[in-house]
């Protein structure tokens, strides 16, 4: 079963993922902010990570640059969410491989979509 990471400091925004994303038959972990993120990171890497920017210890972003440096080999596709609309809010992400940004509100149902498309792709470029 494929395993999708959240990363934010909502409880209610984790809650709502997990559901949509269990209903869509994924394992789901959850992480309260960036420095947690990346311990279950290393024990065990999801094959998808969807992450809010804004959050303490660890914001999204100080995440995001953090696993490209200590994780340059990263398979694993990762989604950024945020109402930070700011462009300054973005441009970082460009520069990030298999990253991409969406604002929220987001549907659930638009984010398993995107999920299901990049990890259907992937078994196929894999032959699994």
């Amino acid at each position: 079963m494929k395993r999708i990471l959240i990363v934010d400091d909502q409880p209610p925004v984790i809650r709502v993922l997990r559901l949509g994303f269990e209903e869509a038959g994924y394992e789901v972990d959850s992480a309260s902010n960036g420095s947690e993120c990346l311990l279950k990171l290393c024990d065990l890497p999801p094959d998808f990570l969807v992450t809010d920017i804004d959050m303490p210890r660890m914001s999204g972003k100080e995440l995001c640059l953090a696993i490209e440096k200590q994780f340059p080999d990263r398979s694993f596709p990762i989604v950024v969410l945020t109402s930070r609309t700011e462009l300054e809010h973005r441009e970082w992400t460009s520069a990030i491989k298999n990253l991409s940004f969406m604002e929220k509100p987001v549907s659930i149902r638009r984010l398993v979509s995107i999920v299901n498309s990049a990890l259907n792709g992937a078994e196929h470029q894999t032959g699994t």
